[in-house]
C-alpha cells in the first residue's frame, strides 16, 4: 500500500501552516523571505468553505491515475508513493485532468539557460507538481510537523490496519450491545 498524508477538516482551521512549510522546504533556498506570488508553489492546497476547512493533497492512489495517462513517463511509483519525475515533465496537464482529488498542481516557472556574454536567456517550463511526501527532503512530510492542530496525518499500512481494526471492534461493540440491550 502507498503512503500518503490526510487531513481531518474537524481539526483543520485553515491557516495555512502546511502550505506555507511546503512551499518553503521545496523552494530553492528554503528561505520564507524569498518567496513571492510567483515562487508561492506548495503541493498542498487549503480550500475553506463557510463551515469547513480541509488540505487537499496527492492520495498516491495504488493504481494511479496520473501516472496512467501521463505520456512522457514523468510521473512513477516509488517508494511506496507516486513521484513526478520533473526532468521528464512535459507540462501537458494531462494528469491534472485524470486526478480524481484535484492535487496536481501545473506551474510555469523560469529557467536561466546559459548565454552568451551578458545576455542569459530565459527558457519557461511548465510541468506538474504534487505532494512528494518530502521524498528527499525530511525525515517525514513537513506539513504533518507544522500542522498547529494535528489535522495531518501521514497513513501507512500500518496505521491503515490499525484503523480498520477499531472500526471493527467499534462496530462489532454497537451490533453487540443492539442486540443483546
Amino acid at each position: 500500500m502507498n503512503r500518503f498524508v490526510i487531513a481531518d477538516p474537524k481539526n483543520c482551521i485553515g491557516c495555512r501552516t502546511c502550505e506555507v512549510a511546503c512551499a518553503v522546504v521545496h523552494s530553492t533556498d528554503n528561505d520564507v523571505a524569498n518567496l513571492s506570488a510567483k515562487t508561492f508553489t506548495p503541493r498542498i492546497r487549503v480550500v475553506r468553505g463557510q463551515s469547513v476547512s480541509t488540505a487537499i493533497l496527492c492520495r498516491h492512489c495504488e493504481d494511479a491515475p496520473c501516472a496512467a495517462v501521463c505520456p512522457s513517463g514523468a510521473i512513477v511509483h516509488r517508494n511506496n508513493s507516486i513521484q513526478v519525475i520533473q526532468e521528464k515533465c512535459i507540462g501537458c496537464k494531462t494528469c491534472a485532468i485524470a486526478c480524481p482529488y484535484g492535487a496536481m498542481s501545473i506551474v510555469t516557472s523560469n529557467i536561466p539557460l546559459p548565454g552568451n556574454g551578458a545576455i542569459n536567456t530565459i527558457h519557461q517550463k511548465t510541468e506538474a507538481l504534487k505532494c512528494d511526501l518530502c521524498e528527499d527532503i525530511a525525515e517525514s512530510p513537513t506539513c504533518i510537523k507544522v500542522c498547529p492542530t494535528n489535522a495531518l496525518q501521514l497513513v501507512t499500512h500500518e496505521s491503515m490496519d490499525a484503523m480498520l481494526r477499531q472500526k471493527q471492534e467499534r462496530a462489532a461493540l454497537e451490533e453487540a450491545s443492539e442486540i443483546y440491550f
